[in-house]
């Protein structure tokens, strides 16, 4: 892989109002976190030295690539008067914008309107600008702003996406799904009428782009770590997924968005088999779409469980899932959840051939991936056993990887200790499928005694008796 180098970065602004400071010290974090290495005077500008002298070594020093003038109507007002540190920084910029007719060190980002129109240094002229004073537009130039930081052409870009992974020679993937991501959210968010409209848009772009991460086989490199390399850069777009479900999770959404996210989960399902025009195949060929897909579910399951939407959650857990077409078997139809487990093979190869001796990969890759999302493993591993004990109930047939880790948890998740209140519990038993405790009781037998049907892994398992701490259910009103 070849590493970008960070380009050090100065931005030139006015401090006209606290909103507007907040504002340019949000954009500086972005940038930061896009891998750019940021100077802003609230940072590095210490107490007691020259603000005059620093701004003007910023602007001519060579190490710092480039230049960003933040310009809302104060800087315009004060570049045009010369007033201030901005007149003194100004006067140094429109200097060196002159110097030469091609220059790509200095841009300027507008941060506000007038009457529809940029506000603007008279100097900068009719020089392109960079305009993020509209909330709706501002994914899309922001990532234009970042490709000028990175010195990445315009007219040679790939799909708009995620930041920084396409400008590097890695086998990241980019789905260009930022700008959807960032609409979808807002419209969330603020409770806009097109939100369930943006939500779709958005989930429409994950879908489709699925396809980009299609495993070809390399001559010469083992197909298990392209597995690995597939999965892991899919990582950022797992993680936007997890947020916009988060936000609908706790914003007062409609029921619309249940829908929304069942018809997305649905159209996830075909890629886990073989494509139309594919005659020649392996099983195998698709375990990382199988992962991903299973990983997914999951991980929606479990935000609904941890914000409490149980309605949702019920949703899907009972609305059946349409195929329509299962090409390995010619098959279309309705299914239930467990069409979202789905052996990975590939997996147990990886840990024979690499010697690993571990108890289950996929166990293990969950519970690593779990820390680069804000959603906590106990979440996982809580819902791995709401889909486990349903699918007893049901006759869905789900293996929960997750609760290999659950032999190290001494008492009950999260929604089975709240449900020491009855009240609690008579919302949570309708996802295992039970009428009552008695019920609930009479299932846990099946994972008593030599016919257990408890997963095992070699000599490994886990308790739900203790997992749902079923001694004290229903003892509160």
């Amino acid at each position: 892989m070849t590493d970008v180098q960070s380009p050090k970065l100065f931005i030139s602004y006015s401090w006209s109002t606290q909103e507007h400071e907040q504002w340019v010290m949000a954009l500086a974090t972005e940038l930061r976190e896009s891998g750019v290495d940021v100077i802003l005077d609230k940072w590095d500008l210490k107490d007691g030295h020259d603000s005059i002298q620093f701004m003007e070594s910023m602007v001519t020093d060579e190490s710092v690539t480039k230049v960003i003038m933040v310009s809302d109507k104060i800087y315009a007002q004060k570049a045009d008067g010369r007033a201030g540190g901005v007149g003194t920084e100004t006067q140094i910029i429109s200097a060196k914008v002159y110097e030469k007719a091609k220059q790509d060190k200095f841009v300027a980002v507008v941060a506000e309107k007038e009457d529809g129109k940029a506000c603007l240094p008279t100097f900068y002229g009719k020089r392109k600008y960079i305009d993020l004073s509209e909330a709706d537009d501002y994914a899309k130039n922001f990532e234009m702003l970042l490709r000028w930081v990175f010195d990445k052409p315009l007219h040679v870009k790939p799909e708009v996406g995620a930041l920084p992974a396409f400008l590097s020679d890695s086998t990241a993937v980019n789905l260009g799904t930022s700008a959807a991501l960032r609409r979808a959210l807002d419209a969330v968010k603020q409770g806009k009428p097109f939100a369930a409209g943006a939500v779709d848009e958005y989930f429409r772009a994950v879908s489709q782009g699925f396809e980009k991460i299609r495993i070809e086989k390399e001559n010469g490199k083992e197909f298990d770590d392209q597995l690995i390399e597939s999965i892991e850069a899919f990582i950022p777009y797992r993680n936007e997924i997890v947020s916009l479900v988060v936000a609908i999770a706790q914003y007062d959404s409609p029921p619309s968005m249940n829908n929304k996210i069942h018809r997305f989960l649905e159209s996830l399902l075909p890629y886990a088999d073989r494509p139309a025009h594919v005659n020649q195949y392996r099983e195998s060929d698709f375990d990382n779409f199988k992962f991903l897909i299973n990983e997914i579910f999951l991980y929606v399951l479990a935000i609904f469980l941890k914000y409490e939407k149980f309605e949702s959650a019920q949703i899907l857990l009972s609305t059946p899932y349409y195929i329509h077409e299962r090409t390995s078997n010619g098959q279309s139809g309705v299914f239930g959840y467990s069409v979202f487990y789905e052996y990975v093979r590939t997996l147990d190869y990886r840990n024979q051939r690499l010697r690993l001796g571990r108890l289950s990969l996929a166990a293990d890759l969950l519970k690593d991936r779990s820390q680069s999302s804000d959603l906590d493993f106990n979440h996982l591993m809580q819902a791995d056993l709401i889909l486990f004990l349903r699918g007893t109930q049901t006759g869905e047939r789900w293996f929960p990887n997750t609760l290999l880790y659950a032999n190290r948890s001494y008492g009950p998740f999260e929604i089975f200790a709240r449900s020491m209140s009855q009240k609690y519990f008579d919302s949570v038993k309708t996802l295992i499928g039970v009428a009552d405790k008695r019920e609930l009781g009479a299932l846990l037998l099946n994972y008593k005694g030599p016919q257990s049907q408890l997963p095992r892994w070699q000599f490994d398992s886990f308790n739900p008796e203790i997992l749902v701490g079923y001694d004290m259910i229903g003892t509160r009103p």
